[in-house]
């Protein structure tokens, strides 16, 4: 039985919005809501249409080795922004609100300001600054938000392995925060650190047993 191959990214949702005038669209997407540590990380990349690196897609579905290569790829030749919302702010503002300042931070770490912007979700933040679009699974089917998850998941996996030097014991560097059973299972011998969600349940549980 032939194995059903899976969908991958094209330029069409960029080529549409700039037949239609938008001269530059970036793609933005997001790593770490998730895990219950480290901060929240956002990328947005505007691709040069003449230059797209082969073989971008969901950074869930490539190797280690595989983004970082595609990384280099889409540093020579395309405009990169990447946002941050830390800790102290997710648990101010919860993980949508903070993903989203984390967005709209990459947005305005572009070098130029977008004229759309998609966004890999179902909702776009209010304060993004230019016209957007949520796109559910963007980051299977447009390759500009490809992109921007594959930048977003290599700057979060670099500084969660830094942190993982600092803190050591949690498993940071390999499990980049989440909340594997070997993670949770130092959290109660080591206890939390300034770096761990308090927000977040598990964390929060053992704060106030």
């Amino acid at each position: 039985m032939l194995e059903t191959l899976r969908p991958t990214p094209d330029y069409l949702h960029e080529e549409t919005l700039i037949a239609a005038g938008a001269r530059l669209v970036a793609g933005v997407d997001e790593a770490g809501r998730g895990p219950l540590a480290g901060p929240v990380t956002a990328a947005a990349v505007i691709l040069d249409a003449t230059r797209i690196p082969e073989g971008l897609n969901d950074s869930k579905l490539l190797r280690r080795d595989r983004r970082e290569e595609l990384l280099r790829l889409i540093e020579g030749t395309a405009r990169i922004g990447i946002g941050w919302a830390s800790v102290e702010e997710i648990d101010a503002l919860n993980i949508r609100n903070a993903t989203f300042l984390a967005m709209c931070r990459a947005v305005e770490a572009l070098p130029e300001r977008p004229c759309h912007v998609l966004i890999d979700g179902n909702a776009c933040p209010p304060d993004i600054g230019s016209p957007a679009t949520p796109l559910i699974g963007g980051d299977g089917r447009c390759v500009s938000i490809a992109a921007a998850s594959i930048v977003a998941k290599v700057a979060r996996d670099r500084v969660m392995a830094e942190l993982d030097a600092a803190f050591p014991g949690y498993g940071w560097a390999a499990n980049a925060g989440y909340g594997t059973e070997a993670h949770r299972r130092a959290l109660q011998h080591l206890g939390v650190t300034p770096h761990h969600r308090r927000s977040f349940a598990p964390v929060h549980q053992m704060l106030c047993d």
